[in-house]
């Protein structure tokens, strides 16, 4: 079955608990686990309405505050079904890019994420990142809804 699954993560609700059901099954099919979470890089023109409120500092200040507190909550979550967990945060311009790059870095043979995270109109505008995973995955998504 699988050994080492990747779990995307925005922080949103529906994200959080896509994590809590990926960790079950990993914890049911003895895997390791690795969760990501993706940061954009800081744009001077932006549709994210905190890139356009904060200055390039500001920004990767509370970017990384967000990622550290959504994946110390995952890992305190793993560390309690005793599921072995890794959490790294990536900065890349391509959110699904960052996640299926990792997955074959980390040799991970199944990513599960959440159907949609919170990317408001931009998520119109450019399209779902679940999605862009499922048409670039080569390995098997599992998308909790």
């Amino acid at each position: 079955m699988f050994k080492h699954i990747l779990i995307p993560t925005d922080g949103s609700a529906l994200s959080t608990a896509a994590i809590q059901n990926a960790l079950q099954l990993a914890r049911a099919v003895k895997a390791k686990t690795t969760v990501i979470t993706v940061t954009e890089p800081f744009h001077i023109f932006s549709m994210d309405s905190i890139q356009l409120a904060d200055t390039r500092s500001a920004y990767e200040t509370h970017a990384g505050e967000a990622a550290r507190r959504c994946l110390d909550a995952a890992k305190r979550e793993a560390g309690a079904l005793g599921v072995e967990c890794e959490a790294i945060q990536v900065e890349h311009a391509m959110p699904y890019k960052a996640i299926t790059d990792t997955a074959a870095t980390k040799g991970c043979d199944l990513i599960a994420m959440a159907s949609h995270g919170r990317r408001g109109a931009a998520a119109l505008i450019l399209g779902s990142e679940t999605a862009k995973v499922l048409t670039h995955s080569s390995i098997p998504v599992l998308v909790y809804r």
